[in-house]
């Protein structure tokens, strides 16, 4: 059913404050699994532990859950978009689709079955995940997948990717896809919520090729190579500043932050400092990824009655999604209290 602006901007911002905030996860990293499954279902997620709970259990059966509520509620958030906000909804929420393509080609790569892959990431249950899970079922290299996704939007870009070509050459070529696509439908639309969601679509590239940078840097890969990795509409770091990447590498990168004067370089230096310590780029991730939702609730707020409000509530069911599915696998792995609330937005 569509509903006009107001309404289903009303919908969205009622649902997003009713998302766990950062106490309620606080007290589901100090529970076992057993305990996180009744948890998760007065959440919000009751239906769906109950439509899986005759078939899995444990982690399985939280994580199928947490899926199946979520590709539904991105389905009828979209739904009940009216024609004047749907179409920039559609651009955000196309990401989705590229995700789910990324997910297919991780699990041939490391040869997780069907049945795996139907119980957790791609839950069976859901029709939607059929033509996806008959890709995993199908293929055997990640070749023939692609080969079997051409007709999806993405599936041009997938055939340009080498015969040989690496699970991380597949991303890459959904990520530009999806990048390139979503800016070429942004200058098509007209107003400030288009413009607001290109710089954050912007941002996110930006961010995408900070950490790639930092990631070549790491394990010695050449400049050259490492300019062939980054994606084009940036911000901070325009398609026209890659030639200093290949020239100075991380050191180019960091010159081309500093000169910027809408980057908090202090804050950056400060969690690279501490990702450095730790030898791990989580504390640079976890500070990017709250620098795109703090630019989220600015752009709601400046616009209340746009699809900017129902993106910003989009993003944070995603993200109280990944949080509840770290803290269910964290859980299992073992891992201590500190190291998931670290990672925790």
């Amino acid at each position: 059913m569509l509903g006009n602006t107001p309404y289903v901007v009303s919908r969205a911002k009622a649902r997003r404050q009713k998302l766990a905030d950062r106490a309620r996860l606080r007290q589901l990293i100090n529970q076992s699994v057993d305990q996180l499954t009744v948890a998760v279902g007065d959440i919000g997620y009751r239906h769906e532990i109950d439509l899986y709970a005759g078939k899995l259990s444990g982690g399985d059966l939280v994580e199928a859950a947490l899926t199946h509520n979520l590709e539904a509620e991105l389905t009828e958030i979209v739904n009940m978009a009216n024609r004047t906000i749907r179409p920039l909804i559609e651009i955000y929420t196309s990401r989705f689709e590229y995700q789910n393509a990324k997910a297919v080609f991780r699990a041939i790569h490391n040869e997780v079955s069907v049945e795996e892959v139907g119980n957790s990431i791609l839950p069976e249950i859901n029709d939607v995940n059929t033509p996806w899970l008959k890709v995993v079922e199908s293929c055997d290299d990640m070749k023939s997948a692609a080969n079997l996704m051409r007709r999806k939007q993405f599936g041009s870009a997938l055939a340009k990717v080498p015969e040989n070509g690496s699970l991380a050459d597949y991303e890459d070529a959904l990520d530009r896809h999806y990048y390139a696509a979503a800016q070429r439908a942004l200058l098509q639309s007209k107003g400030a919520p288009a413009r607001f969601l290109s710089r954050l679509f912007a941002a996110e590239i930006d961010h995408k090729n900070i950490v790639n940078i930092l990631e070549a840097s790491a394990v010695g890969i050449s400049n050259d190579q490492l300019v062939s990795l980054l994606i084009p509409g940036g911000r901070l770091i325009p398609k026209r500043a890659f030639s200093t990447i290949a020239t100075s590498g991380r050191n180019g990168m960091m010159d081309l932050l500093r000169a910027g004067d809408k980057f908090d370089m202090a804050g950056f230096e400060t969690v690279l400092a501490e990702a450095e310590a730790g030898r791990s780029l989580d504390a640079v991730i976890t500070w990017m990824k709250a620098r795109e939702y703090e630019m989220m609730q600015r752009m709601s707020y400046l616009h209340p009655v746009s699809a900017l409000p129902i993106i910003h509530y989009v993003a944070m069911k995603v993200q109280e999604v990944m949080d509840l599915r770290l803290i269910v696998r964290g859980r299992l792995a073992g891992l201590s209290s500190e190291i998931l609330e670290a990672h925790v937005l």
